[in-house]
């Protein structure tokens, strides 16, 4: 997991990978990378507390990640398609854990013995939202915790199509709804 001493590889630099900058953050990571290739995002990712930016995708990435830290401690994989998948386990160096974020549909080619050998731990599922949603909320009410970045687009409840429009156009990262 993430802890004070953990250098940490986030792949994917869409509005979960962002959070998960926040997440790092907060659990006290020594070292944030992020691997994306959306330069605003990436930007973003840097305000947010980022300590490393990878441009780029896939090997090209993973060697990039490799070269800067020789493996990381932790790797969260927020992306959810095969080749986030393979640079996840790539960065990832033995006895680290890899958190499955991104929900792939199928994962193929994954050498299950590789990673027993490696001793890395791969976990996923779901969030007990509840469980964490009340403290999250009063460390961003409180100012502990600013997400605000990844909230970049405010829309009434009568203009929620046009919210998701436009986060599917790329034109915003992530709608907040007002009722």
């Amino acid at each position: 997991g993430v802890n004070f001493r953990s250098t940490v590889a986030i792949v994917g630099d869409g509005a979960v990978g962002l959070c998960a900058v926040l997440a790092a953050r907060r659990l006290g990571a020594r070292r944030i990378l992020v691997v994306g290739h959306h330069a605003d995002r990436l930007a973003c990712a840097q305000d947010l507390g980022a300590t490393d930016i990878v441009e780029g995708h896939g090997q090209d990435a993973a060697e990039t990640v490799m070269s800067l830290t020789g493996g990381v401690d932790a790797v969260l994989e927020c992306v959810g398609v095969q080749g986030a998948w393979d640079t996840a386990i790539a960065v990832a160096k033995d006895g680290a854990t890899i958190g499955y974020v991104g929900v792939p549909h199928l994962v193929e080619g994954i050498d299950v013995s590789l990673l027993f050998r490696r001793n890395v731990a791969i976990r996923g599922g779901t969030t007990p939202a509840r469980a964490y949603i009340p403290g999250l909320l009063a460390d961003v009410l409180d100012g502990a915790l600013d997400a605000s970045p990844v909230f970049d687009l405010t829309v009434s409840l009568d203009d929620i199509v046009d919210g998701y429009a436009m986060m599917d156009d790329r034109l915003a990262l992530k709608a907040l709804v007002r009722l």
